[in-house]
């Protein structure tokens, strides 16, 4: 990456002061840090420690300007964002904190949205152009759907939401277009200085614009819905009638291919399933092919009774490190099999014989070609030359594979190619900004995704001629043709307010029309007056190094407040190399029973194949005890040495996911007592072992899935003392979880026996899973076993918006019926416990981790005398 890293070095600090101009953020100070070791498309930035990542591979179907620009415009926008909230470099080490109140204070809408527009205006290109992006929202307001508020920001189980980048974008827009171009730094300045409120973002807009976030939504909400409606009666559009059955949820059924006179084939994702092939019949009749893996994009082709797709698979340890691998399916043989293997191969595309293949390759430099592989075995056959390194998308074959056409981009902008084999290549569509997709061959023509009435729809390009033609008119947008000459006809995704769906029509040519796209970012780029920021860049040379992360091990950067489930409050400082490799942090906490400090310090090492970790504690402890037939109460302090060392590895194939864990672990107890208990009480524990392995397989879960409808976990475990001969004992415990599909979509069914085995000093401890309410009830005898039967399904998806102070995502229950010591105290008629729970997935207070809240009945068997158990249960997660 040395020439990309020069390029984006140089990238970095011209368009820096330009991006972050309207915050007045000018200078700067954070690693950022070129991610080539895996697939997916993405950045982030961060703080504890202060980072941004750009992973660099770029995708198949992204916007008409170089991929890591885009970054640096979107990523930077963030450090301007959190830098006028937090500053350059805070003291002393307030990172952590500093991140949760930007998560508290502002809401993820903004920092997107604001992002967005960000890479929009100061580009020729960016997300806000195009239209496909916006798409859901539009379909939304336009079909008559009204969300509230919670609902577009959080999402939803049942329906297409915007997005909170979508909707954030829009809102950033709105806020520019009304309020004028320092409206950004106003609010951030506002919040920065009066942080200690409830809602700061919604209290600072209200003050400088007299809306709160929820009116300000509405109004916005009505300024799109009229404007897109003036843009719908300016743009002839088509009906078209559907060729599958529309679903009481959002549901997408990509890449449509007729593959025989009965049946269509496609790509179905949904938030109830997970991506699948489908064949739907003449009457709409839809049947399971099979279940894949995760893609990064939805992606198949299809021809001659096969199909091919490309997988992400991961390294099994080191999750940064990621490929792409080309799968496929033989409707004669009725096998699947994976051809390439730690491969960087995406968007592979068969001849219409299906007996060529091909695929875009690109190299950890950043190098796209274009490959030919083999069929069978998988290896590359012919490269295609890239001599101006543009990004290349989605290739496509003619019939018999002797021509390709592709897509390349650069920072020029898109541009639709041809080559034939015998040697000429063709520039077919000169660059432009149309935002130019998955090129298709049909006879003669190519056919293509663009945008040039401002909706997404199908057009075909005569290679002789250069002449465009409309095949589509879609209200909303229409994508990925294939064609069936037996009936002159083409059949294509249409969105609708529920996703992608699958059309049909006769194959006729339209009038091309006029562009009347809503380009809501105007406004704001006309406020800014800059040339796009990519024109000038220099191109210095930096001094480059490697980087020793042994010599970054200490990377200091956050004191943290820290609490425990019981009595412990204190601080902990932290640190982690910029890798992630090694996390160091020590802290004292004050023990508000024992009235008494402990400190503790602790080290993770995670640059090897096996995680090691090791902590220290020194803390207080108490005890009672008798002595000459007295009761006595010991007070000590004791220093507690844990080490730990484990192996997480983890695989995928299709839509299954593998794991397993072995791990070994001990620690080192020295108690310090008065004189007193001195050769009373035992002094040391020398490092007692505990050995752990965990197995785990389960099929890939559904938006809607509340555990996995087929899975298995076990847990293997053997505790014993063999460095001190006078503590004997030892224990072995076994847990299993079997997962089965139940009555209806969604629902899980779980099975869970387990078993332990203790003698010496291990006599009373609990290593496995325990019935519910189990701390609650008088137990009869020692723990030796537990069957669990647990029966979980959602029921009600009421996207309920009560006020500000819930949104209402899902309900959900749990039936179940408990075993202890099973066969000796209780037996299939009589379980320990049993009862039901109720729970529900909401957002609190409009704030953006999801809150699991609901509560558990449990009644308990008649002979141990005890009223039913009410527990109440809270969790969340960000």
């Amino acid at each position: 990456m040395e020439k990309e890293a020069q390029r984006m070095a140089n990238t970095f600090t011209t368009s820096y002061p330009l991006i972050g101009a309207d915050y007045k953020q000018q200078k700067t100070r954070i690693p950022i840090i070129l991610q080539n070791q895996g697939i997916s498309a993405n950045g982030f930035v961060q703080l504890a420690p202060k980072k941004s990542q750009f992973y660099t591979t770029p995708p198949q179907y992204f916007d008409s300007h170089d991929w890591l620009n885009n970054l640096t415009v979107h990523e930077l926008r963030h450090v301007a964002q959190f830098d006028k909230v937090t500053g350059i470099k805070g003291y002393p080490f307030p990172e952590e904190i500093h991140f949760a109140y930007l998560g508290s204070s502002i809401p993820t809408w903004y920092l997107e949205g604001d992002a967005v527009l960000t890479e929009t205006i100061l580009t020729n290109s960016g997300r806000g152009r195009q239209p496909n992006w916006i798409m859901p929202y539009r379909a939304s307001l336009l079909s008559g759907k009204k969300f509230s508020y919670s609902k577009a920001y959080f999402g939803s189980d049942k329906d297409q939401t915007p997005g909170y980048y979508q909707l954030g974008y829009l809102l950033v827009s709105n806020l520019r277009e009304k309020f004028g171009k320092d409206i950004n730094d106003q609010l951030l300045t506002d919040i920065n200085q009066r942080p200690l409120r409830l809602y700061p973002f919604s209290s600072s807009l209200k003050k400088i614009t007299t809306f709160n976030t929820n009116h300000f939504y509405q109004e916005t909400s009505a300024t799109l819905k009229q404007q897109w409606q003036k843009q719908d009666s300016l743009t002839n559009s088509k009906s078209y009638s559907l060729s599958n059955r529309k679903s009481n949820f959002a549901s997408d059924y990509f890449l449509p291919a007729q593959i025989s006179k009965q049946y269509i084939l496609a790509l179905k994702q949904s938030k109830a399933e997970t991506s699948k092939f489908v064949l739907i019949d003449s009457v709409k009749n839809e049947r399971t092919l099979f279940h894949i893996g995760y893609q990064e994009q939805p992606w198949f082709s299809y021809a001659n009774h096969k199909i091919v797709w490309d997988e992400t698979r991961y390294d099994p340890r080191y999750k940064q490190r990621s490929y792409s691998v080309i799968c496929i399916y033989d409707f004669q043989t009725k096998k699947k099999r994976q051809i390439t293997f730690k491969s960087r191969l995406f968007a592979p595309s068969l001849s219409g014989n299906g007996e060529k293949l091909i695929a875009v390759s690109i190299d950890k430099s950043n190098r796209s070609e274009l490959v030919f592989v083999d069929l069978n075995s998988g290896k590359l056959i012919t490269a295609f030359l890239n001599n101006e390194n543009d990004i290349l998308q989605t290739p496509a074959l003619n019939f018999d594979g002797t021509e390709i056409s592709w897509i390349s981009v650069s920072e020029q902008g898109k541009a639709l190619w041809l080559k034939n084999l015998d040697g000429k290549t063709e520039k077919v569509i000169d660059y432009t900004r149309a935002q130019l997709s998955r090129p298709v061959f049909s006879n003669r023509q190519i056919a293509f995704n663009a945008h040039y009435n401002g909706i997404d729809n199908i057009y075909s390009i005569d290679p002789q001629n250069k002449k465009i033609v409309a095949l589509t008119a879609a209200k909303y947008g229409a994508f990925n043709p294939t064609f069936n000459h037996n009936k002159n006809s083409i059949l294509f995704n249409l969105y609708t307010e529920q996703g992608y769906q699958i059309a049909e029509t006769p194959l006729e040519t339209l009038p091309l029309q006029e562009n009347h796209f809503v380009y809501f970012a105007q406004t704001a780029q006309n406020q800014e007056n800059i040339h796009p920021i990519f024109e000038n860049i220099p191109d210095s040379t930096f001094k480059s190094k490697p980087y020793k992360a042994f010599f970054h091990t200490f990377n200091l950067h956050s004191l943290t407040p820290t609490t425990d489930e019981k009595e412990k409050i204190g601080l902990e400082l932290r640190s982690n190399d910029l890798l992630n490799t090694t996390s160091l942090y020590g802290g004292a906490s004050y023990n508000t029973s024992l009235k008494r400090f402990e400190y503790s310090a602790g080290l993770i090492y995670k640059a090897l194949y096996p995680v090691f970790s090791v902590n220290f504690t020194n803390r207080p402890r108490t005890q009672f005890y008798r002595y000459k037939n007295q009761i006595n109460q010991a007070n000590w302090r004791e220093d507690y040495i844990n080490f730990k060392v484990n192996l997480p590895l983890s695989g995928s194939y299709l839509n299954h996911n593998y794991g397993i864990n072995p791990e070994v672990s001990t620690y080192y107890v020295k108690r310090f007592f008065e004189p007193k208990e001195q050769g009373v009480l035992r002094d040391a524990v020398k490092f007692p072992m505990k050995y752990r392995l965990n197995l785990s397989h389960s099929l890939r879960m559904a938006q809607r899935d509340i555990a996995p409808r087929f899975g298995q976990n076990i847990i293997v475990q053997y505790l014993n003392q063999p460095f001190d001969k006078t503590l004997k004992g030892e224990l072995f415990s076994f847990e299993s979880y079997f997962y089965f599909p139940g009555i209806a979509k969604n629902h899980s069914a779980m099975i869970s026996f387990n078993y332990q085995n203790e003698s010496g000093i291990f006599n009373g401890s609990t290593e496995i899973q325990t019935v519910f309410g189990y701390s609650q009830i008088k137990a009869k005898s020692l723990l030796k076993n537990s069957l669990l039967f647990n029966y979980r399904f959602p029921f009600l998806y009421p996207d309920l918006e009560i006020g500000p102070l819930a949104y209402i995502r899902n309900v959900r229950a749990t039936l179940f019926s408990h075993y202890e010591n099973f066969g000796t105290e209780t037996n299939l008629s009589q379980p320990k416990t049993y009862g039901f729970e109720l729970r529900s997935d909401m957002n609190l207070l409009r704030y953006q981790p999801i809150v699991d809240l609901g509560c558990r009945v449990i009644f308990v068997n008649k002979i141990y005398n005890q009223n039913p158990i009410f527990e109440l249960l809270f969790n969340y997660s960000f």
